[in-house]
């Protein structure tokens, strides 16, 4: 089974690079996101500073959210869906599969780009690390989130719509959680805390959102 696993993964992957678009897209729509937000501010470098622990993290949600509505809707439109549901692995499984990928191949990118954006805003280096700590576990969430939010509207029509609506506010926790963490390593007060939430967020997704969007790709298919 877990063979399986790892196999849907590195066949996801390997879809991902060969149409990269949809990564493409993510990264270049956090970045040129991220730049327009001094336009809009104003060049005062401490209210850039100040923001941008929020400028960060809503531009990588939304980022995020670009190639979910086809995350598991390709498979549906040509068929390929029913027959990896026949492989042999429950459905939560084949939804954390592709969820997997979809962090591989969006949620690290992001991650990276992070970097020089945090710069650009002016955040001190010495909070880099909270923030890359902050945004591995957020991102994780995300695809999971996401993941599951997709699966739910698989096959609706206006899906594509229903699908932010619908995980904008479960997200919003993680956004809040990972910018505190951000601007309480910035002032110098504790930031663990923070941190903690987090990541007891992502424990309680890890079950439970793979789950959901097993339910909503047998519901899909039947």
């Amino acid at each position: 089974m877990m063979g399986l696993f790892c196999a849907l993964i590195a066949r996801d992957l390997r879809l991902a690079l060969r149409h990269g678009a949809d990564t493409l897209g993510a990264v270049l729509f956090f970045i040129l996101t991220g730049t327009l937000f001094p336009l809009a501010l104003g060049p005062s470098p401490d209210l850039l500073r100040h923001m941008a622990p929020g400028i960060i993290w809503v531009c990588a949600l939304l980022a995020a959210l670009l190639p979910l509505d086809r995350l598991f809707g390709a498979e549906l439109e040509d068929g390929s869906l029913d027959q990896l549901l026949l492989l042999g692995l429950p459905p939560s499984l084949v939804a954390l599969a592709k969820i997997t990928a979809h962090w591989l191949t969006t949620g690290v990118p992001l991650l990276v780009a992070a970097v020089p954006l945090a710069i650009m805003l002016g955040l001190p280096t010495s909070t880099l690390p909270i923030l890359l700590a902050g945004l591995l576990l957020g991102s994780m969430v995300l695809s999971l989130i996401g993941g599951m939010g997709a699966s739910i509207v698989l096959g609706a029509r206006r899906g594509g719509v229903l699908l932010p609506l619908l995980v904008l506010p479960l997200i919003t926790p993680a956004l809040i959680f990972g910018a505190a963490a951000i601007d309480a390593a910035r002032t110098g007060l504790p930031w663990a805390p923070d941190l903690e939430l987090l990541g007891a967020f992502l424990a309680a997704a890890i079950p439970l959102c793979p789950l959901a969007a097993g339910a909503g790709l047998r519901a899909a298919v039947e």
